[in-house]
């Protein structure tokens, strides 16, 4: 890994590429996802069908698209009961986390003849992404699911791909956990398309949520307004701030644990020791050595990571706002004492013994997370997100009587004579 001072010429310039990554699409897969994205709001599950067995390479029919009961059965069936333990542990945790977002309407009537309120009520249809093929996440199944259901949604949606046809058994397992009402084995662009605009087969959705590749990522972003999306997901990151006091063998594991993810996710260390930056990059190569995904972290690493030589803790809280990490890790000796300072982080894990893979699957907090600077505005998924807010109005005769001119003559302010119109008439 490189190792940069924050005062030498490279630093801006590398910084600014591992801010950067993934953030234009190329204009060749905008056209692309494009297409699908037409084709399948134009032609139905004739376009869908067609590219699945094109890109997931099995035929799917109106029958065979949506994983029956009997399916689901046979899958969850054959999951470890070691592995089931583990998915209902992290379930539990999830869901008392998220039992805390709850949120209630509420009116006020502050003055005679006026009462204004807000109504909180869920979503009544919404889809989750989970990437499937060669990967399997049932972690992203109960961190979608679960606050859906805590929200109140009607009717939980998965889709996932499948390069068999076959339900992974991990996924119908956490689905079941999860209180998902139907599975389809479909994914990739046109699954996003299908769930926006509907088809004879798969019905249109009030959100969609969930992380996927380039193409799903595109896809979500161009059906944006015809259906709600949770955020445009890119490559994971993560940043940790270490006084030196820790490990250098934790660290080290904690950059690798994200460089794992994919080629383009981002690991960057920030510290005002050097000696500990080297004991990290040593360590760092060390484990490499016995790593199973070596070659995808070694280009993630090479290209996107960082151990960042700091004048001390205040600036590298000053870069850390300025990367607005999907994860931060504050492996310092008192965390608290630097919590107040940061202002943009998806999650923060606090202290030496709270590693970003706690996060990931057990401790409860979502972990679908605004990732590219975006935590600078976005939040992590959550209750909030599956439901909607309506206002609610009403005015008596006499409290109209004391806003009507006022309000009429706002309208005429800006040319709107309907408007006022409408109010005095009623005066």
């Amino acid at each position: 890994m490189k190792i940069i001072r924050t005062d030498s010429e490279e630093f801006e310039i590398h910084f600014r590429r591992i801010r950067e990554r993934g953030r234009v699409f190329d204009p060749e897969l905008w056209a692309a996802v494009g297409r699908i994205v037409d084709e399948v709001g134009r032609r139905g599950d004739e376009a869908l069908f067609e590219y699945t067995a094109r890109w997931d390479g099995h035929v799917l029919t109106a029958a065979t698209v949506e994983t029956s009961v009997a399916e689901r059965m046979a899958a969850c069936a054959q999951v470890a009961p070691k592995d089931l333990e583990i998915l209902r542990l992290a379930a539990g945790r999830i869901s008392h986390f998220h039992g805390n977002q709850r949120q209630e309407g509420w009116s006020t009537a502050e003055e005679e003849g006026v009462e204004l309120g807000q109504r909180i009520l869920p979503l009544e249809r919404v889809a989750i992404y989970a990437p499937g093929g060669t990967a399997c996440y049932p972690s992203t199944v109960l961190m979608t699911s679960i606050p859906a259901r805590i929200a109140g949604v009607s009717e939980i949606c998965l889709v996932t791909p499948s390069r068999d046809g076959r339900l992974h058994p991990l996924i119908a397992a956490a689905a079941e956990l999860g209180g998902v009402n139907r599975i389809f084995k479909i994914g990739g662009a046109q699954a996003i398309a299908a769930l926006a605009f509907g088809t004879a087969s798969i019905p249109r959705v009030d959100k969609i949520v969930g992380p996927g590749n380039v193409y799903v990522a595109a896809a979500k972003k161009m059906v944006f307004g015809q259906v709600g999306i949770d955020m445009i997901a890119g490559p994971s990151e993560v940043l940790i701030i270490a006084d030196g006091t820790g490990d250098a063998a934790h660290a080290a594991a904690d950059l690798l644990a994200q460089a794992e993810h994919d080629e383009m996710a981002g690991a960057v260390l920030l510290t005002p020791d050097e000696i500990f930056a080297g004991a990290v990059a040593a360590e760092v190569d060390r484990q490499l050595e016995t790593f199973k995904r070596k070659e995808i972290a070694l280009r993630a690493l090479a290209d996107f990571g960082a151990l960042v030589v700091t004048s001390d803790l205040a600036e590298a809280i000053v870069l850390a706002n300025r990367f607005a990490p999907e994860h931060l890790e504050l492996m310092v000796q008192n965390p608290g004492d630097l919590l107040s300072q940061i202002r943009n982080a998806g999650a923060i894990f606090m202290g030496m013994h709270t590693p970003e893979a706690l996060g990931d699957y057990t401790a409860g907090p979502n972990h679908v997370l605004p990732t590219g600077g975006t935590a600078r505005f976005a939040s992590p998924l959550g209750v909030y997100d599956f439901v909607k807010r309506t206002s609610v109005l009403s005015f008596s005769r006499d409290a109209l009587k004391r806003y009507g001119n006022a309000t009429a003559h706002f309208a005429e302010m800006e040319g709107l004579e309907g408007h006022g119109r409408s109010v005095r008439l009623r005066l």
